[in-house]
């Protein structure tokens, strides 16, 4: 359970009639999903910073394409307000004088297709009025680019000068580059993977089931009530615990006893330090994100793999044309390096695999703004060259 709260806990995410803040919205028209089905109309919620230069013809010609992951959204920088949950969550990256200098570039960063921030997601409204819930269909990683690609055609955007991701949205950034060569200059594929492997579908399965397994799930449809809050916070715990490392959460709480509270007590009331910290972060996702979303979103990533259709990861990693930038965690537990050493290897146009050291695990992608910002640096200068 999640611990008590002074207001309610209702399922989470950005909804029609609440304050834009800083969104903009393109309606993309209707999309067909590779699996099968599709949706009548697809929007995405998407922020951009900087000044646009265009050619003769109208096109943009310095833009970036930054791309979320799990639970990210468009909002990479910027404080949190009304209509807008949380601060930006790469500060650093986009500003004055950062690797993404605002004077130099236009950084488009869109909410995810699936997702809960503005773009249509499974709490979205559908024609009757009604959340799409339990109809919205099934998507993949391919679907969202193909999402992506219609929003870069109604911004006039014929090529970004890099696509940059971590995580999912690493996913994303390979499959730029690989499935719209013509519209990437380089990327940025950073704690990420060419395809999922089983431990870490074993991992998000179970997280999937403990959102489907909560009785307010309602199948998907549990729009007009709470929502399985409690299976949702709980998909949060076992995800943090695969986002940072053993040994910083030895060191932030080995086995000490949240202050007050007596993980002994006979009632089994107390907790330990590191319960109340997967607490916390537990109430504060399900507080800002839609739990169908978490669904639809972590199915995508399962079927994450870039050479379906390809003839397999090897030969679609192999037929890549545009320079890669590849990274990872030296910590990492969720996307080991051994993942994207792969990608290194088998990019003919990647130089090598760089190693961020980081004490913080998967999170390290977030957290680790000097080396992030060194290696879009590189992206953005082999776009150039």
């Amino acid at each position: 359970m999640l611990p008590s709260s002074p207001e309610p806990l209702l399922a989470g995410g950005w909804r029609e009639g609440d304050p834009p803040a800083g969104r903009r919205f393109a309606d993309l028209g209707p999309m067909e999903f590779e699996f099968g089905g599709g949706l009548p109309a697809v929007r995405l919620a998407y922020e951009t910073f900087g000044t646009a230069r265009t050619d003769a013809d109208g096109s943009i010609t310095n833009a970036v394409l930054i791309l979320h992951a799990l639970t990210g959204d468009a909002h990479v920088v910027g404080p949190a307000g009304p209509g807008q949950p949380t601060p930006g969550w790469w500060e650093g990256l986009v500003g004055p004088d950062a690797a993404l200098d605002p004077e130099r570039w236009f950084i488009v960063a869109a909410n995810v297709l699936g997702g809960c921030q503005g773009s249509t997601g499974p709490s979205s409204l559908a024609p009757d009025g009604r959340p799409w819930g339990s109809r919205f269909g099934r998507i993949t990683v391919r679907d969202q680019v193909q999402a992506e690609v219609l929003l870069a055609d109604q911004l006039r955007i014929e090529r970004f000068a890099a696509v940059i991701g971590g995580s999912m949205g690493g996913m994303r950034a390979l499959e730029w580059v690989i499935g719209h060569p013509q519209r990437v200059g380089s990327a940025l594929v950073l704690a990420s993977t060419a395809v999922t492997s089983a431990d870490q579908v074993g991992v998000q399965s179970v997280q999937l089931e403990a959102i489907r397994s909560d009785p307010g799930w309602l199948g998907g449809d549990y729009h007009a009530g709470p929502g399985p809050v409690a299976g949702l916070g709980l998909a949060r715990r076992m995800a943090h615990l695969t986002y940072r490392s053993e040994a910083e959460l030895e060191t932030r709480f080995g086995h000490a006893p949240q202050p007050g509270e007596d993980p002994l007590d006979p009632t089994g009331a107390g907790r330990y330090a590191v319960q109340s910290y997967l607490d916390h972060q537990a109430e504060k996702l399900v507080r800002r994100f839609d739990a169908g979303s978490y669904v639809v979103l972590t199915d995508a990533m399962n079927t994450h793999d870039v050479g379906r259709g390809r003839g397999g990861v090897t030969a679609a990693l192999g037929g890549i044309r545009r320079p890669v930038v590849v990274a990872g965690i030296d910590s990492d537990r969720l996307y080991p390096l051994h993942q994207q050493r792969r990608i290194a290897d088998e990019v003919p146009t990647c130089s090598g695999l760089s190693i961020v050291r980081s004490p913080f695990g998967h999170d390290g992608f977030l957290l680790e703004i000097g080396a992030v910002s060194e290696l879009v640096e590189q992206a953005l200068y082999l776009a150039d060259t």
